[in-house]
């Protein structure tokens, strides 16, 4: 989807289509973009940056606290629209994924045919524009869907994808960002097709273990399938807070709460979780993990004991904090386990 949460807001509020838009927090209160519109992005407003900054790039930027029901109801009419084309489709997020159509409900035999029928029925349930990649295999699909955005539609047919390498820069190829990135190009390593000439020994010191995974994407190789619906791996919450908190007991309230929170996720998923995770970020953004793995439960007292407890291992109230978070991992299915939540040992 194009500018998702932002382009959701324009659709809604007529006032703001045209306009530079951020959906997030206050600049005031170390708010974060969450979403940026096509016209705020030409100011180089994007999602990720401090608020404050984006005001300073655009003093013009229409602000909009995020509606997360609004978005998820969106999400879910994309994502229906998605299934009763093809059951092979891998979620991303509330507004990306990958969809297998070899097969699909339309019995259309080019991919093209079938982005193109996808976002046109997108754009008449939702009022959205979607991009597409069609491509044979899920990293040139990637690539391919943001070549044009925002309403693109982008293919690389098998005979096309050795020229489309050619023109790709490094930072184009999945999982390097920007330091890895810089690496490379100290290394001389500056196109996507220089990954396949470079010397072996280099590649590693620049991006260690995933060098052999970099190799096969300069060669356009990607031969991971669409893995529909893949099961959570996990799930919690976290807050950047306003003014540091000092309060032990406003600490421990904040983490209980978020403890709290994902045990209920548990209860709505069904799910077990046998390990507890919080995190702290203290006001020099130092950020530390704590986490306790014990038998499968999904009690919210029990998790909310649990990482209250992992506060001992900090210094949360002897220092600021900044951020905090807590989350439940090691999922399983209740079905599969036949253990007992026991007492937190501490």
């Amino acid at each position: 989807m194009d500018a998702f949460y932002a382009s959701v807001e324009q659709r809604d509020d007529p006032s703001l289509r045209g306009k530079p838009v951020a959906v997030g927090g206050s600049p005031a209160s170390r708010g974060v973009v969450a979403a940026a519109s096509y016209e705020a992005r030409t100011f180089g407003v994007r999602s990720a940056i401090p608020m404050s900054r984006a005001v300073r790039l655009c003093p013009q930027l229409l602000i909009v606290r995020p509606d997360f029901q609004k978005y998820q109801q969106a999400s879910r009419t994309v994502f229906s629209i998605f299934r009763s084309v093809t059951p092979l489709v891998e979620p991303l997020s509330l507004d990306e994924a990958y969809l297998d159509v070899t097969e699909n409900a339309w019995e259309e035999p080019l991919g093209r045919r079938v982005a193109e029928r996808l976002k046109s029925e997108i754009k008449e349930a939702t009022g959205l524009t979607a991009s597409a990649g069609v491509a044979p295999n899920k990293f040139l699909a990637k690539i391919a869907s943001g070549w044009k955005k925002p309403d693109g539609l982008t293919v690389i047919a098998p005979e096309r994808v050795e020229r489309f390498l050619q023109t790709l820069p490094v930072d184009a190829l999945w999982g390097v960002g920007p330091v890895t990135a810089e690496r490379l190009r100290e290394r001389g390593i500056e196109k996507l097709i220089d990954v396949r000439t470079a010397d072996p020994n280099v590649l590693r010191e620049a991006v260690g273990s995933g060098a052999d995974w970099l190799r096969s994407l300069a060669d356009g190789v990607d031969d991971r399938e669409v893995e529909p619906d893949s099961e959570p791996k996990s799930s919690g919450s976290e807050n950047t807070y306003a003014s540091d908190l000092t309060d032990l007991v406003e600490i421990q309230k904040n983490i209980d709460d978020m403890a709290r929170d994902a045990a209920a996720w548990l209860e709505r998923k069904a799910l077990l979780c046998r390990t507890v995770t919080i995190k702290v970020r203290y006001s020099d953004f130092t950020t530390i993990t704590r986490s306790h793995t014990a038998p499968a439960t999904r009690d919210a007292e029990d998790i909310a004991r649990r990482a209250v407890l992992l506060l001992r291992k900090t210094e949360a109230g002897e220092r600021p904090v900044r951020l905090l978070g807590a989350s439940v991992h090691n999922l399983l299915d209740p079905t599969e386990v036949e253990e007992f939540s026991l007492p937190f040992d501490g």
